[in-house]
């Protein structure tokens, strides 16, 4: 790929018709091949025509992605589904009519030929989901193709949730970027497969947490996948290959909250005197008891919401400081803190301090 220039599509519509107008230059690109980064409720996605091979394969060599970690493909209508998936069970329809548009990838079985084999890493099926963003909305169907599209960055990088975060990973190498400002959620869809009718299995934590789940269908069996299950063939991205991570190395702590304070702010004294700088990524409630090259706050522990929107650019900011030992803080494991949690261990590589 020898692209020199990327262009760059400011929107501030929300109105389709609106909308339509400022992304015809873009949705040109994508159908006729290019690669164009756009905003989604969740992250900034790389999006690419899913049929077209040539295309796809941009991805993956714009984003160094291996080629066995699958695609999620995005709609703009339901209706679009049913062209690229064999015939589906009716909690595939509830779940797609109770939380589309919304973070909800569903894994169903694909249809032979309709997508290109890269973006199902030659599995039997694919992800699918329908962003809640005015503007890849837009942008999908005026395309008038389902749009492959993983975040809109280097693999094993934090996830852009800004178009200035796309530009520093991607920029040069890549046709264009829709910016149309801050995403929503700040982490990626939750990914789901149906093991039958009445079990849905969570392949990826992510915005639609299990009790969002369990509310919406309390008669079905809701269950996690086993870590051990990426091993081989991974059915969703973010299964199987470390992601998400800073420059430096991030190692997380997990204990009572004094016990948690205290560890932390004696490894940041370790890391002073030995010459390496160091940053924290702690709750607000206790960002004043550190000290450190950078002290960053993910907001309150009361709203996880607010840590998994500040996540990813958070640790980014840690890279721009050139920050070499990073300590941050767990939170608790329900509702989206499931994904944050997630998130977090992915990009310390697991690196996990128990006190």
């Amino acid at each position: 790929m020898s692209i020199t220039k990327t262009k760059l599509w400011r929107v501030q519509a929300e109105e389709p018709q609106a909308l339509a107008s400022e992304l015809t230059e873009a949705a040109a690109l994508l159908r006729n091949g290019g690669l164009v980064a756009f905003p989604t409720e969740t992250v900034y996605g790389l999006g690419a025509d899913a049929r077209n091979t040539s295309a796809v394969q941009g991805i993956f060599t714009a984003k160094g992605r291996p080629s066995d970690n699958p695609l999620i493909v995005h709609i703009a209508h339901v209706s679009q589904a049913d062209g690229l998936v064999k015939p589906y069970p009716p909690i595939a329809a509830q779940l797609m009519e109770r939380f589309w548009p919304g973070p909800l990838t569903i894994v169903l079985p694909v249809r032979e030929g309709k997508l290109s084999t890269l973006v199902t890493a030659g599995l039997s099926t694919v992800g699918i989901r329908m962003p809640d963003h005015p503007a890849a909305l837009a942008l999908i169907e005026q395309a008038g193709c389902p749009v492959a599209a993983p975040s809109a960055n280097r693999s094993g990088r934090p996830s852009p949730t800004l178009a200035k975060h796309v530009l520093e990973d991607l920029g040069g190498s890549i046709d264009g970027i829709v910016d149309g400002g801050a995403t929503g959620v700040g982490l990626e869809s939750t990914v789901i497969e149906l093991a039958d009718d009445l079990t849905i299995r969570i392949l990826r934590p992510g915005g639609i947490t299990q009790e969002d789940l369990r509310a919406a269908f309390p008669h079905a069996v809701i269950e996690s996948a086993d870590a051990s299950e990426a091993d081989n063939a991974p059915r969703s991205p973010g299964m199987k290959y470390t992601h998400y991570a800073p420059r430096g190395e991030l190692t997380l702590v997990q204990g009572e909250p004094d016990q948690v304070t205290a560890y932390i702010r004696a490894q940041v004294a370790k890391s002073k005197n030995s010459g390496e700088s160091a940053g924290v990524l702690a709750f607000e409630e206790r960002i004043a008891s550190y000290e450190g090259d950078l002290v960053l706050s993910c907001g309150s522990e009361a709203s996880l919401e607010e840590a998994a929107h500040r996540l990813y650019a958070a640790l980014r900011e840690f890279d721009a400081a050139s920050i070499q030992r990073i300590w941050a803080e767990c939170g608790p494991e329900h509702g989206i803190g499931e994904a944050l949690m997630n998130r977090m261990a992915k990009a310390s590589g697991n690196r996990i301090v128990r006190l």
